[in-house]
């Protein structure tokens, strides 16, 4: 069996494993950053929970490593794998492409279009990454001097507006690490708001196509 066989067939029988993974990473960060009155003894449960599922990010990113045959140039070649590795919270990328690597498996059900594909996986980026987004920043900023997001309300609002690349300013990051975390989301929102644009421009200029080809010659 080749690497690309046995690298498949590793995806393949980990996708639910990885997608259980990160959704308790999620869940115990989460919980972890807004309980505040959680005894100690559960929020070090949830630490714990949280580093056991980023133990198994690391598991699958080095088996596939071994698989796949590259050495060094397995890093380059899945850069997006290896920076969730080192940035967990933008473990929701890797969601998105379980998901889709999920559906292609499901040859029952019809896929969908490429554009509706698009649209379905920037909608679930933005929304996760808005999620934890919200969550980093809260973290950081609610008990900072100065701070203006002091709820996690506020952290949601700002990071909607940060994804959307609106940036009203009504409240900003102040500390170091909350000015990192914008610059992260407003390049994903750039990214996820122009690969929603493209895919719906290419479909329009389709759809004209289609009834150019349908019209009668002469009209």
């Amino acid at each position: 069996m080749d690497h690309d066989s046995r690298a498949h067939d590793w995806e393949r029988s980990t996708g639910g494993v990885l997608a259980g993974a990160s959704v308790l990473f999620l869940a115990s960060y989460a919980v972890r950053v807004l309980a505040h009155g959680l005894p100690r003894s559960w929020r070090d449960l949830c630490l714990v929970v949280t580093l056991l599922s980023w133990a198994v990010f690391v598991l699958d990113y080095a088996v596939r490593w071994r698989l796949s045959g590259l050495g060094r140039g397995f890093a380059r070649a899945h850069r997006l794998d290896t920076l969730v590795l080192l940035l967990p919270l933008l473990r929701p990328l890797r969601i998105v492409q379980i998901h889709d690597a999920v559906q292609r498996r499901r040859h029952d059900r019809p896929r969908l279009a490429l554009h509706a594909r698009v649209a379905v996986y920037a909608g679930l980026s933005a929304a996760l990454l808005g999620f934890t987004g919200a969550l980093a920043v809260y973290q950081q900023e609610h008990a900072a001097p100065e701070a203006t997001i002091r709820s996690f309300g506020d952290a949601v609002w700002w990071t909607c507006a940060t994804l959307a690349t609106v940036g009203y300013g009504d409240v900003t990051p102040v500390t170091p690490l909350g000015r990192l975390i914008a610059v992260g989301l407003m390049a994903c929102g750039i990214a996820l708001l122009g690969a929603v644009t493209g895919s719906f421009s290419s479909w329009l200029l389709q759809v004209f196509a289609r009834e150019d080809e349908r019209r009668p010659p002469g009209n």
